[in-house]
């Protein structure tokens, strides 16, 4: 899966007028990248995300999958949304099973699919429990099994991490590391923490505030899985930070 974001602008109506969102961005994923988007809250992260998985739609310039021009959602997109959105009438095994049993598949493969990436995410003693006896974290791994099931070609994560404490945080970055590791997917992550971008991401394309301009990219050298403490890791953090406060 490689997009392609060609001279990107996004505005609204707003009042009568329009406010602009988005300014000339240029980015190519390439396949099997994991890639982190990071920037101050409103410059248009989750927008630029929202268009790559075909919720929303460029006001100029064009984003295409594979060479094709992204026009509706797709299964070869999977998104995992800052809120779990979990169904709360359906336990883990059927709201990981949801996208198959949408797609026709039958009960048997369904579940055999869905036990599969509960395992992956380290829920397996848990596959029959609801959302609401469920901790944060919890309910993020059942959030991205969902996601994973369907076997998308790419990944779009909106800040999923966002409101879990420092440790879950840090233990499902490390999942997420070895589950792209596992299943090759071609990862998009919308993140406002800079830690969280430089411990993922393969590169990390820094944003300003809106309207959302690219103020560069930086790609990652360090080896997986990183280690926080190292100095090299904490003045790229320094760097990127800097970036950002001094736009």
């Amino acid at each position: 899966m490689v997009f392609q974001i060609k001279n990107v602008n996004k505005r609204f109506p707003n009042h009568g007028n329009e406010l602009e969102i988005l300014n000339d961005i240029d980015i190519t994923v390439n396949d099997g990248e994991f890639l982190s988007i990071v920037g101050p809250s409103g410059c248009g992260k989750t927008t630029l995300l929202r268009m790559l998985a075909g919720l929303d739609f460029p006001t100029s310039g064009e984003i295409t999958e594979n060479n094709v021009p992204v026009t509706s959602p797709s299964p070869d997109r999977g998104f995992v949304f800052q809120q779990y959105s979990l169904f709360p009438w359906r336990n883990v095994l059927d709201n990981v099973a949801f996208g198959p049993e949408v797609r026709g598949v039958k009960d048997e493969e369904k579940y055999t699919m869905a036990r599969k990436y509960i395992e992956m995410v380290g829920l397996t003693s848990f596959q029959d429990s609801y959302p609401s006896q469920l901790s944060g974290g919890m309910k993020q791994r059942v959030a991205i099994a969902r996601a994973m099931v369907n076997d998308p070609d790419a990944l779009l994560m909106d800040e999923p991490f966002a409101a879990l404490d420092v440790l879950s945080r840090h233990k499902l970055q490390e999942e997420l590391v070895r589950i792209w590791q596992e299943e090759h997917k071609t990862i998009v992550f919308v993140t406002h923490n800079v830690d969280e971008a430089v411990f993922l991401a393969d590169r990390v394309v820094v944003l300003s505030k809106r309207p959302g301009t690219i103020i560069e990219t930086f790609n990652i050298p360090f080896e997986r899985i990183r280690d926080r403490t190292k100095p090299e890791f904490i003045e790229l953090k320094k760097e990127i930070t800097e970036l950002l406060i001094g736009d």
